[in-house]
């Protein structure tokens, strides 16, 4: 295994390293080069920037979701089909999930891949001084190659050199180029309306820019070579994806539009490989569930921002309560759980019907509600998990949900975070919902429940049919 791998980590969040991995990735997209994006940590929105300038899905690499091997696999898979994978890291490269270890973060996956490190360095406001940031970097784990660093934000070419003479004088590391602070090179804000106005292209002309400021600037034909001098890896011995995939015996229903689209690829690509045909449908546009589902999953996304179009959708709606009536398997998670809900309040205080499912009203904040990773534990038998039973994921969400319904709630789950245990979710027959993103390949057993309580379903819709 000899992937050309490289890995763009920053020294604290907001030095620069999203704009830098996509410069990078558009710059490598340019020689005509297959480049797979990758994203530690299990954020949505960064894979979905890569996904538009490369063209292939990007991929999340998490090391507390999952395990070290799990993640290796994950990784073989995405990349081996590429020239090149890029591998963006999550905040500074020293934090994750354990501020005592390098559990969950950037350092520990270029430690398990063996993949050299490009450090992005906010050097405003010094010179010698970013020498000692660097060093202090490296000599915090000498196991993490470092192999180059990137200026950011430097105020001249005359600055760049200065910074540059120090750090590699100190740290015998090349510094591999830079890039100043323009306006037009700044990536927007995470907003609710991204997906959307990536998915229309309206971005093109941003990521033409950091191309052109990666050439001029950024010695990116010595980022390829370096990516190029990987040392190999052995192949991992293949664990979620082992053995021969099974043929479809069961059919589900896949939510995917502008309003529900975060999806882990490796859960869709489970369900496939363990016995289920997907198929797409878009409740944004008033389609249909396939005649031919026998199950649904509808993840998060920003069903607030679409709220008013979604409420008006009287067909998909019905749908959905139709096929929780029948029996039929769905699960839901986030902004899923949020669509089944009675009644949904946007940011600017109009409240939607929506689909009328969970009794429960959403109400939007105008601060996070929610997030950070989640150990979920099951309170009774669900769709995906056997009461007692366990399962990793992630929560980020700005909405708060009021529970309508007097006396005993059916949670879902348990979950554990870094403040404290409470409880999330709904679980009522073949219905489960909640606001954690699950992972599947925490705890694959949940793919194999969901199937077989489709196969289950499919097998009395036969007997009812006949």
């Amino acid at each position: 295994m000899n992937q050309a791998r490289i890995v763009i980590a920053g020294t604290n969040s907001g030095a620069g390293k999203t704009t830098v991995t996509l410069g990078i990735m558009a710059a490598l997209k340019r020689r005509n080069l297959h480049v797979q994006g990758f994203k530690v940590g299990p954020d949505y929105i960064d894979p979905s920037y890569h996904t538009a300038v490369t063209g292939y899905p990007s991929r999340n690499l998490d090391t507390w979701m999952m395990s070290s091997e799990n993640m290796q696999e994950v990784f073989y898979r995405g990349s081996r089909d590429a020239d090149i994978s890029v591998i963006e890291g999550v905040m500074g490269m020293y934090d994750g999930k354990d501020p005592l270890s390098n559990k969950g973060s950037t350092a520990e996956v270029s430690q398990l891949l063996q993949a050299p490190v490009i450090l992005v360095v906010n050097v405003a406001s010094m010179a010698r001084s970013a020498a000692a940031v660097v060093l202090g970097f490296q000599q915090l784990d000498e196991t993490v190659r470092i192999a180059g660093v990137i200026a950011n934000h430097v105020g001249s070419k005359g600055h760049y050199n200065l910074v540059k003479a120090a750090i590699e004088q100190m740290c015998q590391i090349p510094v591999l180029g830079y890039l100043t602070t323009q306006e037009n090179l700044q990536i927007p804000e995470r907003h609710l309306g991204l997906i959307p106005a990536l998915e229309r292209g309206e971005m093109d002309g941003l990521f033409g820019a950091l191309a052109d400021s990666m050439e001029a600037t950024v010695d990116v034909d010595r980022i390829l070579q370096i990516a190029r001098e990987s040392v190999s890896l052995i192949e991992p011995e293949p664990i979620l994806f082992s053995g021969k995939k099974r043929d479809a015996i069961v059919t589900i229903a896949i939510a995917r539009d502008e309003a529900f689209n975060f999806y882990y690829p490796e859960n869709l690509e489970l369900l496939e490989w363990y016995g289920a045909r997907l198929v797409e449908f878009r409740p944004l546009y008033g389609e249909p569930i396939s005649s031919e589902a026998n199950g649904i999953y509808i993840g998060g996304g920003f069903p607030e921002e679409f709220a008013a179009t979604l409420s008006q959708s009287s067909a998909t709606k019905d749908a959905f309560r139709w096929a929780i009536k029948d029996g039929m398997p769905v699960f839901a998670e986030c902004g899923g759980f949020m669509y089944l809900s009675d009644m949904l309040t946007d940011r600017q205080g109009d409240t939607h019907a929506m689909a009328g499912i969970i009794p429960a009203t959403v109400t939007m904040q105008s601060c996070v509600a929610a997030l950070g990773y989640r150990e979920v534990t099951a309170q009774q038998d669900t769709l995906l998990l056997s009461a007692g039973e366990c399962a990793r994921g992630h929560e980020f969400h700005y909405s708060t949900m009021d529970y309508e319904q007097s006396g005993s709630w059916p949670y879902a789950y348990k979950t554990v975070g870094l403040r404290g245990t409470k409880l999330d979710g709904y679980a009522q027959g073949n219905l489960l919902a909640g606001y954690t993103h699950l992972h599947f390949v925490s705890n694959p057993h949940m793919v194999e429940r969901f199937i077989d309580a489709c196969s289950v379903y499919k097998g009395n819709q036969k007997l009812a049919c006949e």
